[in-house]
């Protein structure tokens, strides 16, 4: 099924246009390409600019630079910004991320479209079936934070599954107390402070009795710990990771325990003469909290891994079988079983 946003027309582009100067605003909701809206950039003194999906670069919007004013006028529509500099617009899922000068002036925006869009899951509906952790990974913009948000709805209304979002910067559910209506009947638990997202995510396991507990954007030491924690009580947990490959995660020291962590070990003669390598070898140090970890090289090109099986034949220097999930012309789901990983498309 070919992936349709859940709003038409401009009616998901009105809210995000309101914190925009009135020029651009009228410009963009008359733009053809307002549908592949990526996100506006807005920095004082520079010409105004946007991005569009599967296009590089940006275009400028006008030939008069962003004034003082206009980023005011931006910062008091949207709601407060949090320790990260994100905010939000109540009741949608656009997001708003401030640069800051020295002295805690806002200089710049990067105001992000956020869309509901259905037809993602289909991508990795028979792995859900398992009940299996799954961990994604993929560069900024790829659509990893639109695969959680669907995931989300589809594990609690159609698997009927207890399903709680830990919503560090509400990118998942939305900005305001109500979540917005794409992550279904998942309940939603915010975040005070990015910091405090590890201590959330132990508090939605030991005080709402999840089956699911989906998290974006794990990134510290205390947030893998706590997801080892909880995948050691049988919660299925649903991730997202900063890195673009399986490689990224492993040599990460702070990230690679989400793989099962590496330890060096010296190995006996007879043991090294049998593997034909040195005594001195990387291997796994422990089960990987995540069983499946999925590449999103594109919106439709993503590669599986067995993360237990390719983590130990990447540490032996060797090359996994891999399975890749990509969408035909006719956008139908197409996956290639046992597919030799240095092979995968970049």
């Amino acid at each position: 099924m070919q992936t349709r946003s859940l709003f038409s027309g401009n009616m998901h582009l009105l809210s995000f246009a309101q914190i925009l100067p009135c020029d651009l605003r009228d410009n963009l909701l008359n733009e053809p390409r307002r549908g592949q809206l990526l996100e506006v950039i807005l920095d004082l003194g520079r010409f105004p600019e946007a991005r569009y999906l599967g296009e590089f670069g940006g275009c400028y919007l006008r030939n008069t630079k962003v004034s003082v004013k206009e980023l005011e006028h931006a910062q008091n529509s949207v709601g407060s910004f949090g320790g990260d500099n994100r905010a939000g617009i109540e009741g949608t899922l656009h997001r708003i991320s401030a640069i800051r000068s020295r002295k805690g002036a806002i200089v710049g925006l990067t105001c992000r479209v956020g869309r509901a869009v259905s037809g993602q899951v289909d991508m990795v509906s028979d792995l859900l079936q398992y009940g299996k952790s799954i961990l994604f990974v993929g560069k900024p913009g790829v659509g990893k934070t639109t695969v959680m948000r669907e995931i989300a709805r589809v594990l609690a209304d159609e698997f009927h599954k207890r399903v709680v979002i830990v919503d560090t910067s509400n990118e998942i559910g939305g900005d305001g107390n109500i979540p917005h209506s794409a992550i279904g009947g998942a309940r939603r638990m915010q975040v005070p402070e990015p910091s405090m997202q590890h201590r959330v995510m132990i508090e939605a396991v030991e005080n709402h009795m999840p089956e699911v507990i989906i998290v974006d954007e794990i990134g510290t030491e205390a947030e893998t710990h706590a997801c080892r924690s909880i995948a050691k009580r049988g919660v299925m947990l649903i991730g997202t990771a900063h890195g673009e490959r399986l490689q990224n995660i492993i040599k990460n020291p702070t990230l690679s325990d989400l793989v099962g962590g590496v330890e060096t070990v010296t190995l006996g003669d007879g043991e090294a003469r049998a593997r034909s390598c040195q005594k001195t070898v990387l291997e796994r140090q422990a089960s990987p909290t995540f069983d499946f970890l999925i590449e999103m090289r594109d919106r439709h090109y993503w590669v599986t891994h067995q993360t237990e099986k390719s983590v130990d034949m990447l540490l032996r220097g060797k090359n996994p079988q891999v399975e890749v999930r990509r969408r035909d012309k006719m956008f139908k789901v197409v996956i290639e079983k046992s597919k030799a990983y240095d092979k995968c498309d970049s």
